[in-house]
């Protein structure tokens, strides 16, 4: 089992014991999704490599804190998108809601990059690929996604992307 994956038990634990509802049903929303993924990895390999046995399968279809760290972006990107859609519904005792689900979960991920941080290294792949358009984008987003995995969110990223190249072809 990962470091993380332990710490997320550890906090599940804590949770339970000082009745906190919200971080309870959340990081048991996320063992579940983390488990989900688990089989689904471990089916993946069962399917490659047929001459494992049940013990090397189950060690090679543990989950690396980077699986880890995407199942928990995943999850947060979710939980913003149905924000989104509760603000719209003027639900605010959903959005408030999933906004606390979205704190316990960061608690997870790496340090989120700013914007500005973000910026300067989309700029760094402009230059790098010599983007000059919007039709460029696909490039620019195919070498930066990697480099902010887990980091950032893609929406923003795309977006901050994509300002940059609408100045560049004015």
């Amino acid at each position: 089992m990962s470091l993380l994956e332990e710490k997320i038990k550890k906090d599940l634990n804590k949770a339970l014991k000082e009745k906190d509802e919200t971080a309870r049903a959340t990081l048991s929303l996320l063992l579940a999704s983390l488990l989900s993924k688990e089989k689904e990895k471990r089916y993946k390999i069962s399917k490659e490599h047929e001459e494992l046995s049940e013990k090397e399968l189950a060690e090679k279809s543990k989950l690396t804190d980077e699986e880890i760290i995407e199942v928990i972006s995943s999850e947060v990107k979710k939980r913003r998108e149905a924000i989104l859609e509760f603000e719209k519904g003027k639900r605010e005792d959903l959005v408030k809601k999933e906004k606390a689900e979205i704190s316990v979960l960061e608690r997870y991920l790496p340090e989120q990059l700013s914007e500005e941080e973000i910026k300067k290294l989309a700029m760094e792949v402009i230059d790098k690929i010599g983007a000059t358009e919007i039709k460029d984008m696909g490039k620019v987003m195919g070498q930066i996604m990697p480099k902010v995995k887990g980091r950032a969110d893609g929406s923003l990223v795309s977006k901050i992307v994509r300002e940059l190249l609408l100045q560049k072809s004015k």
